[in-house]
């Protein structure tokens, strides 16, 4: 029945101890209850402080619906509108608590996300399905294999069903696994052993902290433009345009992720020969919750894979990671299956898989009323 639910945006409070700041603690709960009953723990889930200072992203205007029963907050959906490139596009998050799902809320709310997004002028969608590695056991013919060819999604699943009547197409499946940290002492050892045979000390490793020295800002700008060229991320996404970045640029993405509460702990890889920054891998740190950490981007140019250089900054930087931040008990990663790569080596260092996720499309009509001068 859907005619018992409301919907609404969500008033963002300035702090949480604010008079007003009860909905959104709600809302943010029911998050949290959601990748309980997904993942068996809430280690994906925001805490009210993390969330509201992801709402100041400067990089994307974030909204908030809301979905109400008799007043009681029961649903949300995420929407996130980017600001610096992918103009056409809004992503959508969508949660409904367990006891009150298959009752129309989620619906309700997806279009509402829709009609919100259309306002504002984008015209393509994206939701993800989330699937935990247990939901992926069966044979090929009840699986759904994206656009892309590779990987696949339960076509059981009710997260699949509900993106497909909704009108999406699954584009794109990524790896979702899990560490626990930190490293045996005696695997990093092999591990260092191995990379450092493979580049005959040609390389030398740097490291930092949330903000990159002064010397090596242009070189890791241009490692970022270079890498755009070829995916060779962790964390590799679905249809995204790359931005040209500059040194003034990766200073703003430093000071917003620390105004967000963000730690990144980075490794980088020099060619000596060169001079030349050629590979990065970065970890992120939430600073309300130490604990449960993730590993961002890593990428290696082209022209210098072959050394194992990935393995040498992923050892290298979860070991840096463990020493500063020693509460850290687990470390996640998404990969794009095609990544075969960066897939033996997280194996190497003792990653398992947790699950996948899968990513949807949908063009979203224009308004009525508005006109195309194309």
């Amino acid at each position: 029945m859907t005619d018992d639910v409301e919907i609404g945006q969500l008033w963002i409070p300035d702090s949480l101890a604010a008079a007003d700041a009860k909905d959104f603690l709600d809302a943010v709960e029911v998050s949290r209850k959601v990748r309980m009953q997904l993942w068996g723990s809430d280690d994906l889930a925001y805490t009210p402080l993390e969330k509201l200072l992801e709402m100041a992203d400067p990089y994307e205007r974030q909204i908030i619906l809301v979905a109400r029963i008799d007043g009681r907050i029961i649903g949300t959906v995420d929407i996130a509108l980017p600001l610096a490139d992918n103009l056409d596009l809004a992503e959508f998050t969508l949660d409904i608590l367990p006891e009150f799902q298959r009752r129309g809320a989620g619906r309700r709310l997806l279009e509402a996300a829709e009609q919100l997004a259309r306002a504002e002028g984008r015209t393509m969608a994206m939701v993800d399905t989330n699937h935990p590695a247990a939901s992926l056991q069966g044979d090929a013919g009840g699986q759904l294999v994206p656009g892309s060819g590779l990987g696949s999604v339960p076509m059981a699943s009710r997260e699949v069903d509900f993106a497909q009547r909704a009108g999406y197409t699954l584009q794109h499946i990524e790896q979702f696994s899990s560490c626990a940290l930190p490293l045996d002492s005696k695997l990093v050892s092999e591990l260092e052993a191995e990379a450092d045979a493979a580049n005959g000390g040609r390389y030398r490793i740097h490291h930092w902290t949330d903000r990159c020295p002064e010397e090596w800002l242009d070189a890791v700008a241009a490692l970022e433009n270079a890498a755009g060229e070829a995916v060779d991320d962790d964390a590799a996404g679905g249809v995204e345009e790359q931005l040209v970045f500059d040194a003034g640029m990766l200073r703003e993405a430093e000071d917003a992720a620390i105004a967000q509460g963000r730690r990144t702990v980075v490794t980088a890889v020099e060619h000596l020969a060169s001079g030349r920054i050629v590979g990065l891998t970065t970890i992120g740190v939430l600073a309300q919750r130490q604990d449960v950490v993730f590993q961002d981007d890593t990428t290696v140019l082209q022209e210098h894979r072959g050394n194992k250089l990935g393995l040498l900054i992923k050892v290298a930087n979860m070991q840096r990671l463990s020493e500063q931040f020693p509460d850290a008990r687990v470390i996640y990663t998404w990969n794009a299956p095609e990544n075969r790569y960066l897939l033996t080596v997280n194996k190497q260092l003792g990653f398992t898989t947790a699950g996948v996720t899968g990513l949807w499309q949908k063009e979203l009509p224009a308004r009525a009323g508005t006109t195309s001068s194309e």
